[in-house]
């Protein structure tokens, strides 16, 4: 049976590339002088909240282009796709491959501040997302999380009984409460 076009899901995909995004998060480049992994990590988990928030099956690509002997190797955290490169293969080859094998149909979106990356992307039908703007985005949705939490706690506060009844009454069932719990 031949599938056409109308029966394609379309995905939303985050492609991030890891060390090109690290160098351009201030945060994160002052962590690489501590401890690489501990910067890889938390750029892991700043993506898989990221995607969550906007519905993406998130990519993020570390090269290891330098590492003799290195195979490629792919793994999951918590819903994050994290590939090591293999040896001589940098993340822009990687990433380039990877959204050739992608459905046109696709919604593909790719995280790198590298000018020449971006105009492959972009040629290839992908939206180009440069560093800086994840990272305004990221932190605009977490305020804006921040803001509806807050306004439901408030709302739940006014809602309360001792907010819509008179102190008498509301000291006088307290009272029938503390007996009760005697």
């Amino acid at each position: 049976m031949v599938r056409s076009s109308s029966d394609y899901i379309p995905r939303k995909f985050l492609i991030v590339d890891g060390y090109n995004v690290i160098n351009a998060w201030d945060g994160l480049k002052e962590l690489t002088v501590k401890d690489l992994e501990i910067a890889r990590n938390t750029l892991i988990d700043y993506i898989q909240e990221y995607s969550k928030m906007k519905g993406y099956e998130a990519y993020i690509v570390f090269d290891a282009y330098k590492v003799k002997g290195q195979s490629e190797n792919i793994e999951n955290y918590h819903g994050v796709t994290v590939v090591f490169t293999k040896e001589n293969q940098t993340a822009d080859s990687y990433i380039e491959k990877f959204i050739s094998s992608l459905s046109k149909y696709d919604e593909v979106a790719v995280v790198t501040s590298d000018y020449a990356e971006q105009q492959i992307v972009i040629g290839k039908g992908c939206s180009r997302i440069p560093a800086r703007e994840l990272i305004e985005d990221l932190n605009r949705q977490k305020k804006n999380i921040r803001k509806n939490n807050k306004n439901k706690q408030r709302y739940n506060t006014m809602n309360r009984l001792e907010n819509k009844i008179d102190s008498d009454v509301l000291r006088k069932l307290e009272e029938i409460r503390r007996r009760k719990d005697k």
